[in-house]
């Protein structure tokens, strides 16, 4: 793919997957009781305040998907990859933006940035992901302002890349992680500053602008999927073009579970993941890798450790994340050598080292 922006683009791609932001309020279940992905992306554009820097630009709404992101799957990951990538290949086009829901909002962001990512900045677009903590129908509703935020940020010329706007907040995909419950303000950046905010006008007549934070590599980024892959190499646009190929004709991934390290924690867990014959019966594919949560500085219980020790010598790639919220493990592969009984380490929340994971996996790494 080697169409960047023209000069004359003049539209912009709106994707919708559902969410609570196209959610509506079900007052009879209970007082803030609500049935999320219900309303179509085209409705909640419909009546919006466009920012003024949208003047002139067409907006093109397609409906994905229309879930509760906590039921996100591949099925709706390949669909919205196909329309993702659809979007991006046409000239006029200044970049795509999707309403998700929050609950695994920061998983989609980081697929997209490692499937979409390098081609992005090669394109010059960006791909900004938005949402909502209140149903559209609430008088309150904070999605309208969150969603005319992401197109603020759409037509700014310094977007790039994968983004998340969320609470005049602008964060990349690799650092956002939801960090609150029920708070509008539920994201953070972990590890690494916003990558801007959302600022008024001080006169007041042109609404909303961008304020970028100085640009600088977020930490981590010199190793891991991001700009390299876990061995140090570079990933470029080019790099990515097979595996979103195989990704999306894949019709399953490679099986990766999430496991925590914990108190009192014991080998059980570890081998009926890795029952192949419990898989076979529950038509599960094998298990092809394990990213564990480890304690602190990427400890595990000893008797976890012992069990994963095990899986890995049977061919299941054991990969260890930190499961604090701040300060990852310093990226460190194993050897293949077969003399590091160690594990492979990753400065990755354990949810997006899952992720990063099975891409691998399914690159044939």
């Amino acid at each position: 793919m080697q169409v960047k922006t023209s000069d004359k683009a003049q539209k912009i791609v709106v994707l919708g997957t559902g969410g609570t932001i196209a959610g509506l309020s079900t007052p009879e279940k209970g007082a803030g009781a609500y049935v999320a992905g219900q309303k179509p992306v085209e409705e909640l554009l419909a009546g919006l305040a466009i920012p003024a820097a949208l003047t002139g630009l067409a907006i093109q709404s397609e409906q994905v998907a229309q879930i509760d992101s906590k039921d996100m799957d591949l099925p709706v990951w390949q669909a919205l990859l196909r329309r993702c990538q659809h979007g991006l290949a046409q000239a006029e086009v200044r970049g795509v933006l999707i309403t998700h829901g929050t609950d695994t909002l920061e998983e989609t962001a980081w697929l997209l940035e490692l499937l979409l990512g390098p081609l992005l900045r090669g394109l010059g677009k960006p791909l900004v992901l938005t949402c909502a903590m209140r149903p559209a129908d609430a008088p309150d509703a904070d999605g309208p302002g969150n969603l005319r935020d992401a197109l603020r940020v759409m037509v700014d010329p310094q977007a790039q890349g994968v983004l998340v706007v969320c609470a005049g907040r602008v964060m990349r995909a690799r650092a956002v992680q939801k960090v609150h419950a029920t708070r509008l303000d539920a994201f953070r950046s972990i590890g690494q500053p916003d990558a801007g905010c959302l600022v008024n006008d001080p006169a007041g007549t042109a609404g909303r602008g961008v304020s970028w934070s100085p640009q600088q590599e977020p930490q981590g980024m010199q190793q891991g999927l991001g700009t390299r892959d876990a061995r140090g190499v570079a990933v470029t646009g080019q790099a990515c073009a097979p595996l979103l190929a195989a990704a999306l004709d894949a019709a399953v991934w490679p099986r990766v579970e999430l496991l925590y390290s914990h108190a009192a924690a014991s080998a059980a867990l570890v081998q009926a993941v890795c029952d192949a014959d419990l898989a076979r019966r529950l038509g599960s594919p094998p298990l092809r890798g394990l990213v564990v949560a480890a304690t602190g500085n990427g400890t595990v219980h000893h008797e976890l450790e012992a069990a994963l020790r095990h899986a890995q010598s049977c061919g299941v790639r054991v990969l260890l994340a930190t499961r604090c919220a701040e300060g990852g493990l310093r990226a460190r592969v194993r050897s293949t050598a077969g003399q590091d009984e160690g594990f492979s380490t990753t400065d990755l929340s354990p949810l997006k080292a899952r992720l990063a994971l099975m891409l691998e996996l399914l690159d044939g790494r």
